[in-house]
């Protein structure tokens, strides 16, 4: 798969728009759920830790971990070139669906 493929898979969800986000392309509904590397190698999805480990342990070379705090949040490195189509549908519908749900108000909570 190639960036501008990449781009208009994540465009076809309904309501998904682009914008930058520093060097990248972001895909959002509510909030991000997917960006694309500024070379179009790579994209950056949000999963569950859950869905992220399932992923990256089937396709290790595929999937992998952000290394930082976003990749305790979810964030998984998808290597385009690699990765197969379907699957990647697949993982971005998952991304996509929990986009739909907004995000919570940042702040103190109030009790």
């Amino acid at each position: 798969m190639t960036g501008d493929e990449f781009r208009t898979l994540a465009l076809s969800f309904a309501g998904t728009t682009e914008a930058p986000h520093f060097d990248r392309a972001a895909f959002k509904l509510h909030r991000t759920f997917a960006t694309l590397a500024a070379d179009g190698a790579s994209a950056n999805v949000l999963l569950t830790p859950d869905e992220q480990e399932h992923h990256a342990g089937l396709q290790p070379g595929v999937f992998r971990r952000v290394p930082n705090k976003w990749g305790d949040q979810g964030w998984t490195t998808v290597s385009l070139a690699d990765v197969d189509a379907a699957r990647l549908r697949n993982v971005l519908e998952s991304a996509w669906r929990a986009a739909h749900r907004p995000q919570r108000p940042r702040g103190r909570s109030r009790r």
